[in-house]
């Protein structure tokens, strides 16, 4: 609650100093500290110390599985505000308000992560995608990202207009609004439950860009400002799922033998459809776009098991896969050429640069050492629980994953640079940056209890 708070409060603020901060640094210098800030009372709260005590009985339950997910929310956006803070100036003139949309769908992130009421889940999700419309159309000179934005904001609308349509039929099979199950049973009715549960699950998979409702991911990822694709498609995709956790666990836990199949089903499809779409991409920022397709199958894994080490993968998987593609976007807004010869001889010239991309695709791919690898590990070790077949299905996608996101590693080390008229330059505060970021990944690689004693342990 401390943080959500804060959240809230942040962005009202930083609305109001672009008309006072005239420099561009002292509005990011600002921002940054307030999301520092909100890790700290996040943290804080986790140890049972709050700022403000505010009954939300019923509508929010910041319990320790939504502290720890928004932990990893939290450091996730501090250290996207470290690496790109600074392109968000090349985008336009309106650098206070983007910061302040960022805080508003952090503030969001953080209330579907808590919700405790269907109606609550529907602010949360509205709170994160409107802001996001505006971010994604934000560069006005860019036809591309003027039509990403006109295309998210309708298929985006008609998902709203779905997930209202499943909270009406919960409502009407329950008699409440409440997510938990404990409910008098004698009014629940099991048909309309059922499809309440199948169209949130619909509206809800848009979101994450489960097939077949994936179509808009890789026009809009490609068509925003590539410093806003990365937060599009790491910390609110996994807040997303953390949500997709509670609500399945306590709405719908006892109907689980009636969903579970449609889950194995959009996973199986997720999972193929991304990784086989991603190998015949020649640019790596739509190759990413793909590629967070298949990632959102990998995470719904966890959804299919419902298990402790489900919610426990999901926790890992959030931390690794957002700060490994944090770090390539990064990266992706300095260069100029974003095909795979754009990253010809990179290392060479920037071996730094590449020494942390090099960590950061491997992570992707789920290569031993690496957070990523471990995460997909938990994730196939709790969809072995229930289905043998899915989990090896699993497994070969990674497989697959391997050969794209090689292919990049190949362009930087094993081709020869191409003369640029105008090198990306990469400060050295930058580069430090970008190492400890790598180096996180690796010791969640090697000492996963890290991050996930925070789960059990004060």
């Amino acid at each position: 609650m401390n943080a959500l708070l804060v959240s809230a409060f942040f962005g009202v603020v930083l609305m109001f100093a672009s008309f006072l901060l005239q420099q561009k640094s002292a509005m990011r210098l600002l921002a940054t500290l307030g999301m520092g800030l909100l890790l700290v009372l996040n943290l804080a709260e986790l140890q049972g110390w709050t700022l403000v005590s505010i009954s939300t009985e019923g509508m929010l339950r910041f319990d320790r599985y939504s502290l720890v997910f928004n932990t990893v929310i939290l450091f996730a956006v501090f250290l996207y505000l470290l690496l790109s803070g600074k392109e968000m100036e090349k985008v336009g003139n309106y650098q206070g308000d983007y910061l302040a949309l960022l805080f508003f769908i952090t503030a969001g992130m953080m209330m579907v992560t808590a919700f405790e009421s269907l109606l609550i889940l529907f602010l949360g999700i509205e709170i994160i995608s409107i802001p996001l419309y505006i971010l994604t159309g934000s560069d006005k000179r860019n036809l591309k990202s003027n039509e990403a934005s006109l295309k998210y904001f309708l298929l985006g609308s008609f998902s709203t207009g779905l997930f209202l349509m499943g909270v009406a039929l919960i409502y009407g099979a329950k008699g409440s609004f409440t997510a938990s199950t404990a409910v008098d049973t004698a009014r629940v009715s099991g048909s309309l439950l059922l499809a309440g549960m199948l169209v949130i699950f619909f509206a809800m998979s848009f979101k994450v860009s489960a097939v077949p409702f994936h179509f808009w991911t890789p026009d809009v990822y490609d068509g925003a400002p590539t410093v806003f694709t990365s937060f599009m498609a790491t910390v609110v995709k996994a807040s997303v799922f953390a949500a997709f956790i509670r609500l399945f666990d306590e709405t719908f836990g006892a109907q689980q033998g009636s969903w579970q199949l449609w889950i194995a089903v959009i996973t199986a499809l997720t999972l193929l459809v991304g990784n086989l779409t991603a190998v015949f991409q020649q640019s790596v920022k739509r190759m990413l776009a793909y590629s967070s397709i298949a990632q959102a199958g990998f995470m719904f894994l966890a959804l299919y098991g419902m298990n402790t080490v489900a919610k426990e993968g999901l926790i890992l998987y959030a931390a690794s896969y957002s700060l490994a593609t944090i770090g390539i976007f990064a990266v992706l807004s300095r260069v100029n050429d974003y095909t795979y010869e754009g990253f010809n001889g990179l290392a060479k010239k920037e071996p730094i640069v590449a020494a942390a991309l090099t960590i950061f695709f491997l992570s992707l791919a789920g290569i031993p050492l690496t957070g990523g690898f471990l995460a997909k590990l938990f994730m196939i070790k709790a969809a072995l629980s229930f289905n043998l077949y899915l989990a090896l299905f699993a497994v070969l996608m990674a497989a697959v994953s391997v050969y794209y996101y090689f292919r990049v590693i190949q362009a930087m080390y094993f081709r020869s640079a191409q003369e640029e008229p105008s090198a990306p330059v990469f400060p050295g505060g930058f580069k430090i940056i970008l190492l400890a970021v790598a180096a996180i990944l690796i010791v969640l690689g090697l000492f996963p209890e890290t991050l996930l004693s925070l789960f059990y342990f004060q």
